[in-house]
């Protein structure tokens, strides 16, 4: 397995400094939810993989992430510690979302037994929409509803999702310790949670 880039400090700063100026920009939905069906959000959905993974040690804590599934249930982050978590910010409306929808809800069904939760963030959606949208792709994993970006921006001090689809992998301690930009293949997906979960390949 091909070792995954470290994200040095420079680099969160520089992602950090890249949602401050989305949101600046005046992006009626907030710093990540400029991709609407409304806009072109030509900037916004990620079209190109690229992933970062962060050193033991060198790990920032996830912030606390609790609210409402698009199916009207309350969820918290927190009854998942001790468990890998998989962070999926999406929408309906985002194409490369489509695209890797497939195996994320394919590997959220084959870890889910070797202690991996899968969680998505639905940015900028409508509920209708975004249930249609799992159904569509059979996601048997929940998703939190996040209108008005309020999750995404949580993260801002962090490991900010500053395009989508951006997939946040959480290791048992409830440190970020990977970061996906762009649409991930089953392939991918899974050599970043094999490593961070200690999952042999």
């Amino acid at each position: 397995m091909s070792r995954l880039p470290v994200l040095a400090r420079p680099a969160v700063a520089a992602a950090v400094a890249v949602l401050g100026v989305l949101g600046a920009a005046g992006c009626d939905g907030g710093a990540i939810g400029a991709d609407v069906p409304q806009s072109s959000g030509a900037n916004f959905v990620g079209h190109a993989y690229e992933s970062a993974f962060f050193k033991v040690g060198k790990r920032p804590m996830a912030p606390k992430v609790s609210g409402t599934t698009v199916t009207g249930a309350h969820l918290s982050l927190s009854s998942y510690r001790g468990d890998t978590i998989v962070l999926n910010f999406w929408g309906s409306w985002c194409s490369p979302c489509r695209a890797e929808a497939p195996a994320l809800a394919t590997l959220a069904r084959q870890l889910q037994p070797k202690h991996v939760q899968f969680v998505g963030v639905d940015i900028q959606d409508e509920p209708d929409s975004a249930k249609a949208f799992m159904q569509s792709f059979n996601v048997g994993y929940p998703s939190l509803s996040d209108p008005d970006d309020q999750i995404a921006l949580d993260f801002h001090s962090t490991v900010p999702p500053a395009a989508i689809p951006t997939t946040l992998v959480i290791d048992r301690d409830g440190r970020i310790a990977a970061r996906i930009f762009g649409p991930a293949t089953y392939k991918e997906l899974k050599s970043v949670v094999d490593q961070v979960a200690g999952l042999r390949t």
